[in-house]
């Protein structure tokens, strides 16, 4: 535990360094389970690509000037015997192998064929099939350890003779909802509130690259037992990532220190200095096997809990998978239409959405509010001690997009 919150960036930094040393080591993944992972291993190409001189067109595969005898036929997925005397040819598919001894292809709509059934026509200058090597060599590197894999990674490996990928398997993620004053139906009242994190939390967790193997669990009962019951139960179940909600502050009924405490844990990062989210924390734990689990401790404000979950969890978990650390630097830039307060020393997120003529910060954007939420892009970043003025470029934390989602 920190007797100061950490600066913004260096706990993005603190949460990627935990995700990679707790992440497990990298397993062969079936081709069709790969999408969304990331190669731990360079792709190197297992063979020639083609492996074989390929027709890149229907026609004749012929030797010599023509006419040609035709003395056969090739198709896609069969060996072809060479051509040996000139003057012959032989029907090709596209796709199909092109026989040893072959000068020309003729296309086939460029091609006739004689009373005697012989084949007449033009080859067109340039060799009509795809040589062996063309697209890479054999032991060629096609792409570096750290790429996401996507269909066409997953394409590209199928081509060279690979049926599983080396990656790391996704984390499993369990949500704990603290707070007694939650309903998880119906509408809110009489002193209680409804739960918008428990539904929600799954979704962007998905989006982030885990897994959620179980629902929500809670409303927690706010006793100290209870949230250790909680979570040695999450962590019994085989969750890699823990992510509670609420209690992350140190009074009355907030159980979340003590129960780290009780439990052994280890902070990460406790607190961090940015406002909204200020109460944010990531811990770790041992669980059976002395395997390493980690734990979000996320603020019970909606808001307040997204930025936690863009500042620790997304970069905790890119370091599971292996994406490379999270950088200011590397963040797209964005102008802003509109002017943005800063928060004195702290690092301020504040929603933005896009218009015709830059970003503008979203109404409705209190820490507990998620009006403004749902039509946000993402957060514009303002450095402590500063201020965002119309026309500045700033960086923007995008929020986490399932592939083909709009931002």
């Amino acid at each position: 535990m920190t007797d100061r919150p950490s600066p913004w960036d260096a706990a993005v930094a603190s949460a990627w360094a935990a995700g990679r040393e707790s992440a497990p080591a990298a397993v062969p993944v079936a081709l069709a389970d790969a999408d969304g992972l990331v190669l731990a291993e360079e792709l190197v190409a297992r063979t020639d690509l083609p492996a074989f001189p390929t027709s890149s067109v229907d026609g004749w595969a012929v030797r010599g000037g023509g006419p040609w005898t035709v003395t056969g036929r090739v198709l896609a997925g069969e060996a072809a015997p060479p051509l040996t005397a000139d003057g012959t040819c032989v029907e090709i598919a596209t796709g199909a192998m092109v026989p040893a001894g072959t000068s020309a292809i003729v296309r086939v709509e460029a091609s006739t064929r004689t009373p005697d059934g012989r084949v007449t026509g033009e080859p067109r200058p340039r060799p009509e099939w795809r040589k062996p090597g063309e697209e890479a060599r054999a032991g060629d590197v096609l792409l570096p350890a750290g790429t996401p894999v996507n269909p066409g990674v997953i394409g590209l490996a199928a081509s060279c003779g690979y049926d599983a990928l080396a990656a790391r398997p996704r984390a499993r993620a369990a949500v704990l909802v603290f707070g007694d004053e939650l309903r998880t139906t119906g509408l809110p009242g009489d002193g209680q509130v409804r739960d918008a994190l428990g539904p929600s939390l799954p979704g962007w967790l998905r989006r982030l690259g885990a897994t959620v193997d179980t629902p929500p669990a809670g409303p927690v009962e706010d006793t100290l037992p209870a949230h250790v019951a909680a979570i040695s139960a999450a962590v019994a179940r085989g969750a890699d990532l823990i992510c509670t909600t609420g209690g992350t502050m140190r009074g009355p009924v907030d159980h979340l220190h003590p129960a780290l405490a009780e439990l052994g844990a280890s902070y990460v990062v406790d607190t961090v200095a940015v406002r909204p989210g200020y109460p944010m924390l990531l811990a770790t734990l041992r669980g059976p096997g002395d395997r390493r689990v980690l734990l979000a401790g996320l603020p019970g404000n909606p808001q307040s809990a997204v930025i936690a979950l863009v500042t620790l969890v997304g970069p905790a978990l890119a370091g599971w998978s292996g994406r490379p650390a999270p950088r200011t630097a590397d963040l797209p830039r964005v102008r802003l239409a509109a002017p943005v307060p800063g928060r004195g020393g702290d690092t301020h997120l504040a929603l933005v959405r896009r218009g015709p003529d830059g970003v503008h910060p979203v109404p409705h954007a209190g820490s507990a509010m998620l009006r403004g939420l749902a039509g946000a892009i993402g957060f514009a970043v303002i450095a402590p001690g500063g201020a965002g003025a119309p026309g500045d470029e700033v960086p923007l934390v995008p929020l986490p997009l399932l592939p083909g989602e709009a931002p």
